[in-house]
């Protein structure tokens, strides 16, 4: 286990909403967790977040969304993440977000949402069980 590499998650506030408590908890956790958090704060515009995502190098990017947005928040980051040919950034997240639209959302390529009422263990387990590190050899 000494060469498995610690996975780093971004963990993002897309858009206008300026309720970041839930992304802060989530981010809290993660990090108790064991992986590495970058938090990019309120306010990122897709473009902020894709840019702060490859820079940080990250595995994955988790999008808190509370506004409604969420059908052009996500698809959005995952359209840019390819364009920077950062397409192994995967890309889950949670919030606001009516059942009926997750199966669009995982049809656009979001690994995973999390919806009112996840657990933190539930979060955390499920990052680390299904993402990989992008910078594996292979």
């Amino acid at each position: 286990m000494a060469s498995e590499k610690t996975l780093r998650i971004l963990v993002a506030k897309p858009g206008l909403d300026g309720h970041d408590r839930g992304a802060k908890v989530v981010a809290r956790a993660l990090r108790d967790a064991g992986f590495e958090v970058v938090y990019t704060g309120l306010h990122q515009t897709p473009k902020m977040i894709v840019s702060a995502a490859v820079d940080e190098d990250v595995d994955a990017v988790s999008l808190s969304v509370l506004s409604g947005a969420h059908m052009y928040l996500f698809p959005e980051v995952i359209k840019l993440l390819k364009e920077k040919g950062a397409q192994d950034i995967q890309v889950f997240g949670g919030g606001i977000i009516p059942d009926e639209d997750i199966p669009k959302l995982e049809k656009e390529g979001v690994a995973k949402i999390f919806t009112p009422g996840a657990t933190l263990k539930e979060i955390t387990s499920w990052v680390r069980e299904n993402i990989r590190s992008t910078k594996e050899a292979g």
